[in-house]
């Protein structure tokens, strides 16, 4: 990849498919309303589990080219992190923890690696999720894919400070024995008190069966990619969702193949469905914040507002 020196301003989109995402056209408004002149956006594609090099020279082209102020990375925030611990100069408690980076910032002349899922994440579900919703139902999680995403979204459910609103069991599935394994070192870590099953799955009907034991009001999350990154969905044509679950698609954008799922199974079974959009609006302002250090809100009025200009932006370029 031939990297060119920005000429402004610059964040960077390190991804798979950047050129598809919303943010192409989002981001040169939220620019305006937020007073960043000049500044604009670039797009690194690569391949998933690309090699280290590839991920070596990008991050190596943001920390010397002075006008690369960031990046945000997506899909690749464990590979990535690996690849490149060497080349940060700082490397924040969450993305020490989690093993990831999410996010790429310069403090004068150091490189800043950032795990930002745990704050977006928990932002995003205490946004759809009803106060008490644990401690009323007793209901547990399951995060498919052994992901970033799904590290920060446990790590979010799972602090001690939250009390009884915890999941009463958490069960991670993914095809890599290695990725679970990872996950299952993190919660190590942090002592958890509620069971964690960490379940290798070769098909979906692995997680068809995983959805059948699960209580009802569970949370049942696509974190894999499929849908978005990769066509398809995590779970078979004829998977069941608890009653009256909460069904969350980390995704906004592709083939949504698990959403169309939980969305025609919602009357009958009573379903909370939520889709990727307002993760993506607190991911990607966390980072913007961190980038261009500058205060960005993340409730209320302020909020609402930057959600209206995303979507507006992203309807008139649809």
């Amino acid at each position: 990849m031939i990297f060119e020196a920005a000429g402004r301003p610059t964040l960077h989109f390190i991804g798979v498919t950047t050129g598809r995402s919303s943010i192409m056209r989002v981001f040169p408004a939220w620019a305006d309303y937020l007073g960043l002149k000049d500044a604009q956006i670039s797009g690194m594609d690569f391949a998933p589990h690309s090699a280290a090099e590839r991920y070596r020279e990008a991050v190596d082209f943001i920390k010397n080219d002075p006008l690369s102020l960031g990046a945000l990375v997506t899909t690749h925030k464990l590979d990535l992190f690996a690849a490149c611990r060497d080349r940060f100069d700082d490397i924040d408690p969450f993305a020490a923890l989690l093993g990831e980076t999410s996010c790429l910032s310069k403090k004068g002349d150091r490189l800043v690696c950032h795990a930002k899922d745990p704050i977006s994440s928990g932002l995003a579900i205490d946004g759809f999720l009803a106060a008490g919703h644990f401690a009323d139902s007793k209901a547990a999680l399951f995060a498919m894919g052994a992901g970033g995403s799904t590290i920060a979204i446990s790590w979010h459910l799972l602090q001690k400070t939250r009390g009884p609103d915890r999941p009463s069991r958490i069960v991670i599935s993914d095809p890599s024995a290695a990725r679970l394994d990872h996950v299952r070192e993190i919660h190590r870590q942090m002592a958890p008190d509620i069971p964690i099953d960490y379940v290798e799955v070769a098909t979906v009907a692995d997680n068809d069966a995983v959805l059948t034991g699960l209580p009802a009001r569970s949370l049942v999350i696509n974190a894999t990619g499929l849908g978005k990154d990769a066509p398809g969905s995590p779970l078979g044509s004829a998977a069941c969702f608890p009653e009256a679950a909460v069904v969350w698609e980390l995704n906004y954008r592709g083939d949504l193949v698990f959403l169309e799922q939980a969305r025609a199974q919602a009357a009958g079974a009573g379903l909370q469905v939520e889709d990727g959009w307002t993760y993506f609006l607190h991911g990607w302002t966390q980072v913007i914040a961190e980038v261009f250090d500058i205060q960005v809100p993340t409730s209320g009025e302020g909020f609402q507002a930057i959600g209206r200009i995303a979507a507006e932006a992203a309807k008139a370029a649809s």
